[in-house]
């Protein structure tokens, strides 16, 4: 594009001078935007903050990058990119290296013959330019190496061009004719190894730079670019079954769903909106629109606690299927995970790196050593299927993994009686214990909601072996290889025994024992501490029959039911079967709902349910199971309306886009998969959200704030009391 000056040139002279000046004035304004100076006919002086920027806008050009798969030696082409390292081999010869993006690695050289050579000047501005600026360069090209000959263009034509980063395929060279510094990097930005997410601060970058963490970490790089992948098949795995992508709304109303909600003031008096905790609502109603099924990467908020695989606000694969039971949307889940995860093998590769596992691009692996590399385990069988209670049983968990290689057993039953009164004062307990292995042994001291677990370690040199607590006959009865007893039947020297009493009754939908709760740290310590080594390998796994309505430890809030129960997931689930629709009016607790839970290595990456889509059936539960007020009721009449219209049966379910990829990518926390997460205050640490707010500007929305209770003055507020107002 020519500059303005040239513009008028072209022009072949038919302005005057005053238009001459007015038709630069415009062609600076539109061309070069903020970079180039301002032209006008009054000549006045450049501001002085921008005084900087002259540089940039006398000579901005951005070259078109050339493209890696198609440059050959001789062609005159461009690069864009950062500046990574300069070499000074003398005073006349400078190499530099440029990272594109593109799939190349780029050598810049300049040689000056002598020091009266232009190019020498050329020399100076290179090494004038800060590293990890951007820049934009041309030359000549004077050598193309591709580092792995079965990586040729020519073989295969997908590689030209990528659009990610540095991925050094091919080195190409090029004699320098031309560099322009697009903008600087500070000086007192120091990037190094040490400074590489996840390091802490310092002297890592803390979370306000996160611009920063992304960039110069390769491994968190990756797992956005890796999370893209991941979404990206997702839907071709859904669109091929004939699922239709369909958007909902993000501003709705609040609904007594369960969650808290973020409500969004709105003009109108007395009215707000709500961020949907999930599309369920909207979904269902598409179903009674007669799309025959839908999915969505649907946005996601809700007020809660937060945690490493918990956000405030989260992406969901969202889907829905009309005249369809949960088994249908179970095989359609599963389906798509399995090719899911044995695809993942052929675009990427795990890397192994000072002891972390991440993804990797597997048309990268030239620059890695391949011995520290490896796959993701095949999956060759259907998930298995373990029900709810079964699940607390023998895990204490909802949420099972599988790896851990010992299960909770109930032993109450062959303990003597004295041994139980000296572990606990609940009257008739259950006793459940698990045994871990010698090599796995830890001490363990955090107190238990059921009071501390009792250890008893196996050593043959010890009064019968150790474990005289429970007398002769208790350790004869324990050892006896009875049914459920057998993990107590062959103990070897350091083997250690946990005993845990707790309440003898139901599973009413916890999500966890105290014993499952030990079970599941004592291996996570085993395998910080690296007396284990954790298996790589992704166990999925169903997780059905759960109970369809729960005790309300804290009636009206929440569902803001009155009758002391609760949904266990969410109003909106059918009942199982013919047995549990009858349950419904004679016991809720023992009916059973058609809900299901998809856990992969102790996460719970998804759930679904088949749903109520009958409108009286679904007012039921909202009125006389749940105690649901009437004004609450009338928050859900667009739904009944809509399941008055006669909808069909549908099922659906919502999978953890999140959760999931941190999963796939090994990541600690789905922070590590997200590019700007909030903290655990729920903050957004770079933008600092949220932020402040004053009474103007809440007054269109016809709100003011008030003094927090307890906050004696605006200057001794916490940082999370954002100055000791609240909103009224």
């Amino acid at each position: 594009m020519l500059p303005p000056q040239r513009l008028c040139q072209a022009s072949g002279g038919h302005f005057s001078t005053a238009q001459n000046s007015l038709v630069a004035a415009i062609a600076a304004t539109l061309v070069f935007g903020p970079f180039r100076a301002p032209s006008s006919p009054s000549g006045r002086a450049v501001p002085k903050d921008l005084g900087k920027c002259t540089e940039y806008a006398k000579n901005f050009q951005l070259w078109k990058q050339f493209n890696p798969g198609t440059v050959d030696v001789g062609q005159d082409v461009g690069v864009n990119g950062f500046l990574k390292a300069i070499r000074r081999l003398s005073a006349n010869l400078v190499f530099a290296t440029v990272d594109t993006g593109t799939g190349a690695g780029v050598q810049l050289m300049v040689r000056a013959k002598d020091n009266d050579d232009p190019k020498g000047l050329l020399i100076d501005q290179l090494r004038a330019i800060p590293l990890n600026s951007p820049i934009t360069a041309r030359g000549l090209v004077t050598k193309v190496q591709f580092l792995d000959p079965s990586m040729s263009p020519r073989l295969n034509p997908r590689l030209q061009m990528e659009q990610h980063r540095d991925r050094l395929l091919y080195r190409v060279d090029l004699d320098l004719t031309h560099i322009e510094a697009l903008n600087r990097m500070p000086q007192h930005i120091v990037v190094k190894k040490s400074t590489e997410y996840p390091a802490p601060f310092p002297p890592g970058f803390p979370a306000q730079s996160r611009h920063l963490q992304l960039r110069f970490s390769d491994r968190l790089h990756n797992r956005i670019l890796f999370r893209d992948s991941v979404a990206n098949r997702l839907r071709e795995l859904l669109r091929a079954p004939g699922l239709c992508e369909i958007e909902t709304p993000l501003l709705f109303k609040s609904t007594p769903e369960g969650a808290r909600e973020f409500l969004v003031p709105s003009r109108r008096h007395g009215h707000a909106y709500a961020l949907p905790q999930s599309p369920q609502q909207f979904k269902q109603i598409l179903m009674a629109s007669g799309f025959r099924g839908y999915y969505q990467f649907a946005r996601c908020f809700r007020d809660e606690d937060l945690r490493a695989d918990r956000q405030p606000e989260f992406t969901q694969v969202d889907l829905e299927m009309a005249f369809a039971t949960g088994s249908d949307v179970q095989e359609l889940v599963e389906k798509a995970i399995t090719k899911l995860q044995n695809w993942l093998n052929v675009e990427w590769v795990l890397h192994y790196h000072d002891r972390d596992l991440s993804p990797f691009p597997r048309n990268e692996m030239a620059r890695v050593d391949k011995e520290k590399t490896m796959g993701w385990h095949s999956i060759k069988k259907s998930f298995p299927h373990l029900r709810y209670d079964h699940a607390m049983k023998k895990y204490g968990t909802d949420k099972p993994d599988l790896r851990i290689p010992f299960h909770i057993r109930r032993v109450e039953h062959v303990l003597p009686e004295h041994f139980i009164r000296m572990i606990t004062n609940l009257e008739k307990p259950m006793v459940e214990a698990f045994v871990v292995k010698s090599e796995l042994h830890l001490e363990y001291h955090k107190p238990m909601d059921d009071g501390p677990p009792t250890m008893l370690v196996f050593d043959p040199s010890m009064p019968l072996d150790g474990l005289s607590s429970l007398d002769h006959d208790g350790v004869k009865k324990l050892q006896c290889n009875g049914p459920g007893l057998e993990d107590f039947a062959h103990l070897e020297k350091g083997d250690a025994l946990f005993f845990q009493a707790r309440e003898d009754k139901p599973f009413q939908g916890e999500g966890s024992t105290a014993m499952g709760t030990l079970r599941k740290l004592v291996y996570d310590l085993a395998v910080q501490k690296r007396f284990v080594q954790a298996s790589r390998e992704l166990l999925w796994l169903w997780v059905t029959h759960f109970p369809m309505f729960t005790p309300d430890t804290k009636p009206g809030e929440g569902q803001q039911g009155l009758t002391g129960l609760k949904a266990t997931h969410h109003p909106f689930t059918a009942p199982m079967t013919p047995k549990d629709f009858a349950l419904m009016a004679t016991d809720p607790l023992q009916a059973l709902a058609d809900h299901y839970d998809l856990v992969v290595n102790g996460v719970e990456i998804g759930g679904g349910s088949r749903r109520i889509h009958l409108a009286d059936m679904q007012k039921h539960v909202l009125r006389n199971i749940l105690g649901m007020p009437a004004d609450g009721i009338k928050r859900f009449h667009h739904l009944l309306e809509a399941l008055r219209a006669g909808c069909p049966p549908h099922a659906g379910f919502a999978l953890g886009l999140d959760r999931l990829v941190a999963v796939l990518s090994y990541a600690d926390s789905v922070r590590d998969v997200m590019a700007f997460p909030k903290s655990m205050k729920g903050q957004d640490p770079m933008t600092q959200s949220p932020g402040p707010v004053s009474d103007a500007m809440l007054a269109p929305y016809h709100m003011k704030l008030v003094p927090s209770e307890g906050t004696a003055s605006e200057e001794t507020a916490s940082e999370d009391d954002q100055g000791g107002k609240d909103l009224a």
